[in-house]
Formats: C-alpha cells, sequence, structure tokens
C-alpha cells in the first residue's frame, strides 16, 4: 500500500493549515488506495538549517535532521499544505524540505494552498496560487514529479470572519482529483525508487 503524507507546512502561531490539513486528511481516509498520514512540521521543532554538510550528502549531524529523514523517506508521496506569505511559500516549510535531499527524490506531490490572493488569480477548473508554483520550482530540484490538480483555498471565501475554516463544498471533489493524480504518480515512480536502491 502506498504512504502518502499531509504535509501541514506552517508553523506560525494561529495558523489556518492545521485545520485544512485535518480537512483533506479526512477527505482522504474515505479512500482505500493509499494509506494516509498527517506529517506537522510544527512538531519536529526544526531550527533555521543546521546542518554543516550538504543534504546531498545524506551525512546528518542533528538528531532533528535524522528524525525528520526517517519520517520523511518513509513515505511513496506527499500533500504539501500551505499558505501563501507574500506571493511565496512560508518560510518554514522551504526550511524543511531544505533539510534532506534523498529522501524527496522520484516521488510525487500534491498542493494544497491557501491565501488572500488566489481568488484575483482563478483559472478554469483549478486555481493558480504563487505560493504553489513557487515550490513547483522547489520540488523539481529535488526531481519529486508535481501532478497539474491542486486545491486552492480562499480567505474570502473558505474562511469565516477570515479565521474559521469552512471550505466550499467544490473543494472536497478538487482533493480527490489531485489525489487521484498523485496516487497514480507515487505508485509509477516506485519502480524508479527500486532501482535507484538496487544500485
Amino acid at each position: 500500500m502506498l504512504r502518502i503524507a499531509i504535509i501541514i507546512g506552517s508553523t506560525r502561531p494561529g495558523r489556518k493549515g492545521e485545520a485544512v490539513g485535518k480537512w483533506a486528511y479526512d477527505i482522504a481516509q474515505q479512500r482505500k488506495d493509499a494509506d494516509f498520514e498527517i506529517v506537522d512540521i510544527a512538531e519536529f521543532m526544526l531550527p533555521l538549517l543546521d546542518e554543516p554538510m550538504p543534504a546531498s550528502t545524506g551525512q546528518y549531524s542533528q538528531e532533528h535532521t535524522r528524525v525528520w529523514s526517517a519520517k520523511i523517506a518513509s513515505f511513496d508521496g506527499y500533500v504539501f499544505v500551505t499558505p501563501e506569505y507574500n506571493h511565496g511559500t512560508c518560510a518554514a516549510l522551504k526550511n524543511a524540505i531544505d533539510f534532506l535531499y534523498q529522501e524527496w527524490i522520484n516521488k510525487a506531490a500534491g498542493f494544497i494552498g491557501y491565501g488572500s490572493t488566489m481568488v484575483l488569480r482563478p483559472t478554469l477548473f483549478y486555481p493558480v496560487l504563487p505560493t504553489l508554483q513557487h515550490l513547483r520550482l522547489i520540488l523539481a530540484s529535488l526531481q519529486v514529479a508535481t501532478v497539474r490538480v491542486q486545491v486552492g483555498l480562499s480567505m474570502f471565501t473558505d474562511f469565516e470572519n477570515f479565521s474559521v475554516f469552512k471550505p466550499a463544498p467544490i473543494h472536497a471533489k478538487h482533493v480527490n482529483d489531485m489525489l487521484d493524480q498523485l496516487i497514480a504518480w507515487s505508485g509509477a515512480l516506485r519502480s524508479l525508487r527500486r532501482v535507484e536502491v538496487a544500485k
């Protein structure tokens, strides 16, 4: 069974990401094609990147890095839940990604983003958030395949008084559409990961 992490990418006090991540997890739990787990980066207490060696070497000197590495390595794919700060992803998530390298390679990722500017850049079917485009560029350098379907949530329409998460019903379909692609790609990339292990 494929294992998919739903990564809550914000550590900010009063964050909305926890509610969004749990909502996505509840939707995912109704499926039978993968095992899902919430991974909250706030629980790993990662400092600003403090490893002396590049992540690509896999030479980790800090216990928090080794714990984070073991968790991320255990998954076949990821759903990144991220706010949009200043038209980009949040620093805490970028920092967490930068701690590792091999653990991400030849896996797939999907996205759930939320912010106040999403409504200004809708597409015909799925909204475009700069934060998600930002993440796609970052993950491309880590050889992560990112799926096309993404979920964009607006602080104006999906949060009551900009605080209480009340997503429009259509977003549940978008989550499942994204997971359809993510699970298919995660399974397809498994063969590449086996080749790397066999080398």
